[in-house]
């Protein structure tokens, strides 16, 4: 097929549409994005709520908590990484189960008794924190490990990672487990396993309905570590011949598109606004065709030493109509919003971008809460002015 040739504005305006046009609600959200990555830092909201607050106006820091535990739309699950996905995902995602079972035969064969006496606690006591398992072992060995010593919670996590536990609520951010046939909608329980070919093939699909445009050399963690090189050609040789994939190539770069994303190269640019995007935010995960399209470099620096940082800890992309023109970084505790870094690409922006900025601020101390909001000293008089305007009101 003769890639569809497509110019950055053109592919830029698609892919904004793509991804902040108004949504109805948190499943709309969901729908579109195929999953959202879970993440508990939360300096400001975690990853999972920033993603929501971009694309849902009047959401708040953990409205998402209803979606999974009460509305059971959702599911705490592993796709990109530890995620929120659609139970509707559910059958596809458990190649991830095959292939962490393969990997935790620390657990699964070196404990089997561990193993046998958590998934009986299960069945006979329900939903449990780990804490509050009986069986209880430490393995001092393990304390240098990402889960810690305590044997009970990495049983369970094991679990989880292998489909036989799933998180059914949380408390106090921490997981509470039940066995997942208790937990997944019944008309899912009698599907039938996917092959890894098809499972494959359709974790590709639904990378490239998440994002809309996908080089084919994106990062592997976009895929999945596990979906090497050659499987993903071949999973998106046969989505291309089903009709499911177009090939595109955006200024000598080549890439594939869904013909959902083609369909708003047809349809105006969105009105003008101002955009705080997650860090691990759809539109960011190909980083390459980020910088290529929008030319803007970013790197989330949170796990970087302090002097290796160019922006900031936990900086967020500023996104208005569509360019991305700057950094913001926010950290809201006891309903004070602080705005801790700000950095923009062009030093004179236009008015109407200071409008929306405001208009974004006062969005934004709805979604964390905040009753009031502070500048640290030295970013700007024009922020720091318009800051002063919003304490007046």
């Amino acid at each position: 097929m003769t890639p569809l040739t497509l110019s950055k504005s053109d592919a830029r305006r698609a892919l904004v549409r793509h991804h902040f046009a108004p949504a109805r609600d948190i499943e709309a959200v969901f729908k579109r994005l195929r999953s959202v990555q879970f993440d508990p830092i939360a300096p400001a909201g975690c990853n999972h709520d920033l993603v929501l607050q971009a694309r849902l106006a009047d959401y708040k820091v953990g409205d998402w908590e209803a979606a999974a535990y009460q509305n059971r739309f959702i599911y705490d699950g592993w796709d990109k990484q530890a995620s929120l996905v659609p139970f509707e995902g559910w059958p596809l995602r458990r190649i991830f189960h095959k292939w962490h079972r393969e990997q935790l035969g620390k657990i699964f064969d070196g404990h089997p008794e561990a193993v046998e006496a958590i998934l009986q606690e299960l069945r006979e006591r329900g939903p449990l924190l780990p804490k509050e398992c009986v069986f209880q072992q430490r393995k001092e060995e393990w304390k240098v490990s990402w889960h810690g010593p305590n044997l009970s919670k990495q049983t369970l996590r094991a679990l989880w990672y292998s489909g036989q536990v799933m998180t059914t609520s949380r408390r106090n951010g921490h997981h509470v487990y039940d066995l997942t046939e208790r937990v997944l909608p019944t008309h899912l329980l009698d599907v039938p396993l996917l092959s890894d070919e098809v499972s494959i093939r359709e974790l590709v699909h639904e990378r490239h309905r998440a994002v809309g445009l996908l080089r084919p050399n994106a990062a592997p963690e976009i895929w999945s570590y596990r979906v090497k090189a050659p499987m993903r050609k071949d999973a998106i040789d046969l989505l291309v011949k089903q009709g499911e994939l177009v090939p595109v190539v955006v200024d000598g770069v080549k890439a594939h598109a869904t013909p959902e994303y083609l369909s708003h190269l047809d349809l105006p640019s969105l009105p003008s606004r101002v955009i705080f995007v997650a860090p691990l935010d759809q539109l960011m995960w190909d980083r390459t065709m980020i910088g290529h399209l929008f030319d803007f470099d970013y790197v989330w620096e949170i796990y970087m030493p302090e002097e290796k940082r160019r922006w900031g800890y936990y900086v967020l992309p500023i996104l208005f109509g569509d360019i991305l023109v700057g950094r913001i970084e926010f950290f809201c505790r006891k309903s004070v919003l602080e705005i801790r870094r700000f950095l923009l690409e062009d030093p004179h922006p236009t008015p109407e971008f200071w409008t929306e900025l405001e208009v974004a601020i006062r969005r934004f101390m709805d979604y964390c809460s905040a009753k009031s909001v502070n500048v640290v000293p030295g970013l700007g008089t024009q922020l720091m002015n318009l800051t002063e305007a919003i304490k007046i009101d």
